[in-house]
């Protein structure tokens, strides 16, 4: 793969903090949101249930999106699609802080959604295309730990703020950050990826190799999503309150460990060896599930467990795409941006499902089958190239 890049080729850690910052201003966007909800409920005279619909709208915005923003902006320098994208979140999180109704405020998480979906992917290209094989893994892994830190520090200290100032001032808290990025996105290192055609680009997926890694995607996402979406009611005999907020950042900080892990195994080990190791560990833990929330204890393991497995899966499968798509990175990782969210939609829904219809006890079992069917589906057929152990 061909890469024109600027005169330094070595990835510095100053911009690898810069996407990661990025990384951590998206995520803990889209992770405060749900914290907010009754605030913002009652501020735009709607219910709770309607409020919750700005999450969807996020959600579909940026699984359709992402890789039609890779499509159209292939030949471009990715500083000026990062640069872009964060003046578009800017923008939207501006809207969502001075929306006085439930229409406006929507439009502006559309316009969010578009710039998060600009950035994020082109972070974690920018970051696998400008570092070397054997330190791609470690890369991906800095610049996926904004996500993760999101989770830790946050989405706790916005839920904070919002309860001290208001769910608006959270948003002007989360566009200053933002713009802060934007500002500095014109100094990181230049890259033009290789030019590929529009077709070439959306035919992406139904290359077998790169649709099998991204079902994965949407299965592992889809176990989480399955179970922790609705973790107060899985653990209300023994948390409630403020106690559920620190099995959540108990979980967070279980991804930053599993995902600090997956950077230095995926470039050891290999990313297949990672990747089952995640979807494995993530079905032995929701299939335990049910005998960990019976103490505070066990729901405590029971997040941390979850957080590391789950942490570890996104880098190997970042990392298997750019190797399978070199000639179309950007739609690759922006196909994976929407196979997450897609997978978290396709799991809180199916969580919905099982709560209201065979009750809370066979919400475990169930996200632990979804993994296994992910696991099921990572393991390489005879049919095609073997994966790079």
């Amino acid at each position: 793969m061909t890469i024109r890049r600027s005169s330094n080729d070595r990835l510095a850690l100053g911009a690898l903090l810069v996407l990661a910052v990025g990384t951590f201003t998206v995520g803990t966007d889209g992770f405060v949101l749900n914290g907010l909800l009754p605030a913002i409920a009652a501020d735009l005279r709607v219910s709770e249930a309607v409020a919750g619909q700005l999450t969807t709208v996020f959600a579909v915005t940026y699984a359709i999106s992402s890789p039609l923003i890779a499509a159209f902006t292939g030949r471009l320098d990715r500083r000026w699609v990062l640069g872009v994208g964060m003046v578009l979140f800017t923008i939207g999180m501006a809207g969502q802080a001075l929306g006085e109704s439930f229409a406006v405020v929507a439009v502006a998480r559309v316009l969010a959604a578009l710039g998060a979906a600009a950035f994020q992917s082109n972070a974690y290209v920018l970051a696998g295309a400008l570092s070397s094989d054997e330190r791609r893994g470690r890369a991906l892994a800095t610049v996926s730990n904004g996500m993760s830190v999101s989770m830790v520090l946050g989405v706790p200290i916005g839920v904070v703020a919002g309860n001290w100032f208001g769910w608006r001032a959270v948003m002007w808290g989360i566009g200053a950050v933002a713009l802060v990025v934007m500002l500095l996105v014109p100094l990181l290192p230049g890259v033009r990826m290789p030019t590929v055609s529009l077709r070439d680009r959306l035919a992406v997926v139904a290359r077998p190799p790169i649709a099998r890694v991204l079902g994965v995607s949407v299965l592992g996402t889809a176990a989480g999503f399955a179970a922790f979406v609705y973790l107060p009611v899985l653990v209300a005999p023994v948390a409630v309150g403020a106690t559920i907020s620190w099995l959540l950042v108990g979980f967070g900080i279980g991804q930053i460990a599993g995902n600090a892990f997956a950077g230095r195994a995926t470039d050891s080990l290999g990313p297949s060896r990672v990747r089952s190791i995640s979807l494995i560990g993530t079905v032995v833990t929701f299939a335990l599930l049910d005998v960990a929330v019976l103490s505070l204890p066990g729901s405590l393991v029971l997040a941390l467990a979850s957080g590391v497995f789950g942490g570890m899966l996104m880098v190997p499968q970042q990392h298997r795409l750019f190797s399978l798509a070199p000639d179309a990175p950007t739609v690759a990782m922006g196909l994976n941006g929407s196979a997450i969210y897609g997978g978290g939609a396709l799991g809180a829904a199916l969580g919905g499902v099982v709560l209201s219809s065979a009750g809370a006890w066979w919400i475990g079992p169930v996200a632990a089958f979804v993994a296994l069917l992910g696991f099921a589906l990572s393991v390489p057929s005879r049919a095609k190239v073997p994966e790079p152990a």
